[in-house]
Order: C-alpha cells, then structure tokens, then sequence
C-alpha cells in the first residue's frame, strides 16, 4: 500500500516543491523522517512494500527517496540497487536515495548499492535535515555517526611504550 500526504501548499509564492518517497513498513520510521521534514511545501509517498518502489516512482516521480535499510518484502539495499537496475535501462530517471542503515557495517553495502546518502539509526532530526538538503541539492551524505576512532600504529604508538 502506498499514500501520498501533503500539508497544505502556500498560497502566492512560487517554491520549488521537495516531493520525498519514503520507503519503509514500520510507520514509526515513516512517521519520524515526515514530522522532520514536513515544512507545509513537502509533499510526501509513503510505501510500505520495497517492491511496489519502481511503480509509484514512475507515477510519482520524487526528488528523493528515503529507504529504511530493513522492509519486510524487500530491503533496503535491494530497493536501492532495483531503483539503479530501472534507471540504467532507462525506466525510471535517477533519483537520489537515502538509506536509513542499522549497523555501522551496513555502509559498505550502501556504497556498493550506490546510494548517495546514509544515516546511521537512531536517528535525529538534525542529522535527517542535513542529508536530505544534501541529497535534495545534489550532493552526497555520509554519516559518520558511530565511526570507529583511527588505530595509530607505529613506533611511537605500540602498545609496549604504554
């Protein structure tokens, strides 16, 4: 199932209007990154299925998807690589995703998958701000929430001189 909700638009000004697909079956999930971002010129999809993604963005063509990382019918990363496999062949113009990730290690396949942003989990709305601007002005977003701190090796930094 899938849902479009909208605020209601200004009157008399003319704004570029973010259209954000939300991908994700915990309502939770879809309920957070909406009361973020929600500005009154937003307007948002909501899907609840991974594969029900490439009909609803032909139909409605968003600026950006958002995709939870676990969906029941089909995840995160293979939403993602399934968006990029239509936009090669030529069935779905490119549109900028934003994986919301559960681990750390999950980042790797983020990047394989080819997604422009990510978000570590537990979210905040700073940070959902940040990388949805980011995605929505065409740049990339990388979370380093949660990265490990470097491991400096060398002779002044063994663990014998400590």
């Amino acid at each position: 199932m899938h849902s479009v909700k909208s605020l209601s638009p200004r009157v008399g000004r003319v704004k570029v209007v973010a259209r954000i697909l939300i991908v994700s079956d915990a309502k939770h999930v879809r309920d957070e990154v909406r009361s973020v971002l929600a500005d009154g010129d937003t307007v948002f999809i909501d899907v609840e299925r991974g594969n029900q993604i490439a009909t609803v963005a032909r139909e409605y063509k968003p600026s950006i998807a958002v995709v939870d990382m676990q969906i029941a019918s089909m995840g995160g990363i293979a939403v993602c690589m399934a968006m990029r496999l239509e936009e090669s062949g030529g069935r779905l113009p490119h549109i900028p995703v934003l994986l919301l990730l559960d681990r750390r290690p999950d980042v790797f396949l983020a990047r394989r998958a080819r997604a422009e942003g990510w978000l570590l989990k537990p979210l905040d709305a700073i940070r959902i701000r940040r990388a949805v601007s980011a995605l929505l002005a065409g740049e990339r977003f990388e979370d380093d929430t949660y990265e490990p701190d470097p491991v400096l090796v060398g002779e002044n930094n063994s663990a014998a001189d400590q």
